[in-house]
């Protein structure tokens, strides 16, 4: 075990924000700085913000080296995928896995060779370079119903999903809007099912453990209509993603997770179908909104347990989780994921206990002005609740969002409600 942690957490979303949350509850944790951090890890007796982008490593690196922190935690893919664990200073401790094995998220061919590779279930596929001859490929297929997906990052929105070859005509065209992350591109078979979010930790030393599972929801609109964005509201656990399966899962990963050297947080995002489960992508970092219903029912001290895992060090006690369900509503700008303004004044605050009592604010797209929190992104707030099951922290995640206000916020109304 270790004392008196200095814990440096980087990126700026509500992802982060819930881990400098999480961490802070360790009495094992003295200081936590978060580079850039945002509204609300801004505040706090143990946190503070640095002005440092997420994926400034050279002004990063030089700051642990400085700050000689004990452990690093990277939320965002960025700098994971640019090889910041690679660039770390020797000796100091970061959870995250190396620019080779971050491809697993920064390129889709890469992955699907690598699921291929093992014979791990995925949607069939296959890779260009060229509009053109996607499209000749295109005239002559039988069936209707692909998915497009630009080859490198493109922060959530290089996935489109179609229902016929027109749709699927217009994703290739899509595919330049991406830059240098859509000059390569897959198109491969659209799966039908019920998706499901798992997250793992892998050790580096062979030991690979199940957090417990979430699920998101992408769609802008009520009744999963609208544009696909980086998450507007999620809850845990998802039942539908049984043990026998994560078991299974787990069997059929480990020997890729070897190969490529793993280490940090895996997210697998899944497609249960009538024939069985098929991985569609891989984070390699927590999710987001996920990490924000995950944590809060984790009992387990955080900071203990990555600073074990990320010294190559087995962890023998477990995991302990609360048997209690979780809830997270996103509140956001009007017009995300598409043009939306920021600045505006968020009230109402002080009042989310008032009305919901236990409820957590988590802070995504924020900042503090002159004694106020503004606006500074399309997902501001992330409003999660716990309770005994799913209906009972849902009613208070809504009851909590109601007194937050701004200029043209948006949020869903039916995030858990069918559950």
């Amino acid at each position: 075990m270790k004392n008196k942690m200095k814990v440096l957490v980087i990126g700026s979303g509500g992802r982060e924000h819930a881990l400098v949350w999480k961490l802070s509850q360790s009495p094992c944790v003295d200081k936590i700085i978060c580079a850039p951090g945002n509204g609300g890890t801004a505040g706090g007796s143990k946190c503070q913000n640095v002005n440092i982008k997420a994926t400034d490593i050279p002004a990063l690196v030089e700051l642990a080296d400085r700050e000689q922190f004990d452990l690093t935690v990277p939320g965002p893919e960025a700098p994971l995928v640019a090889g910041i664990v690679d660039q770390w200073p020797d000796g100091l401790r970061i959870w995250g896995p190396n620019a080779y094995a971050a491809s697993l998220e920064g390129s889709k061919i890469f992955a699907k060779k690598a699921l291929n590779r093992f014979g791990i279930p995925t949607a069939q596929w296959i890779e260009f370079d060229n509009h053109d001859k996607a499209k000749s490929w295109l005239a002559v297929q039988d069936e209707d119903g692909q998915v497009v997906k630009a080859d490198g990052l493109t922060g959530g929105k290089g996935a489109i999903v179609c229902d016929d070859r027109i749709q699927t005509s217009q994703a290739i065209d899509q595919m330049s809007s991406f830059g240098d992350a859509g000059k390569r591109f897959i198109i491969e078979k659209r799966l039908y099912g019920r998706e499901a979010s798992l997250f793992l930790l892998c050790s580096g030393n062979g030991q690979i453990i199940p957090l417990q599972t979430a699920q998101d929801y992408k769609r802008a609109g009520d009744g999963d209509t609208g544009l696909n964005t980086g998450g507007m509201g999620g809850y845990s656990p998802a039942s539908h993603l049984t043990p026998k399966m994560i078991t299974a899962i787990i069997s059929k990963l480990r020997p890729m997770i070897a190969e490529v050297g793993f280490i940090g947080f895996l997210y697998v995002g899944l497609m249960l179908t009538d024939v069985g489960w098929f991985i569609l992508e891989f984070n390699v970092r927590m999710g987001d909104p996920e990490t924000q219903v995950v944590l809060p029912r984790l009992q387990t001290d955080l900071a203990q347990l990555l600073y074990a895992l990320s010294g190559r060090k087995r962890w023998s006690e477990g995991l302990s989780w609360t048997s209690q369900a979780a809830v997270t509503v996103v509140m956001t700008s009007g017009g995300y994921p598409g043009d939306y303004k920021t600045g505006y004044v968020i009230t109402g605050l002080d009042r989310v206990q008032e009305m919901a009592p236990g409820a957590i604010v988590f802070h995504a797209g924020t900042k503090w002005v002159d004694g106020q929190i503004l606006t500074n992104g399309g997902r501001v707030l992330n409003v999660t609740a716990i309770g005994d099951d799913i209906a009972e922290a849902r009613k208070i995640a809504y009851a909590a969002a109601v007194p937050i206000s701004w200029e043209d916020v948006n949020y869903r109304n039916d995030i858990a409600k069918s559950i």
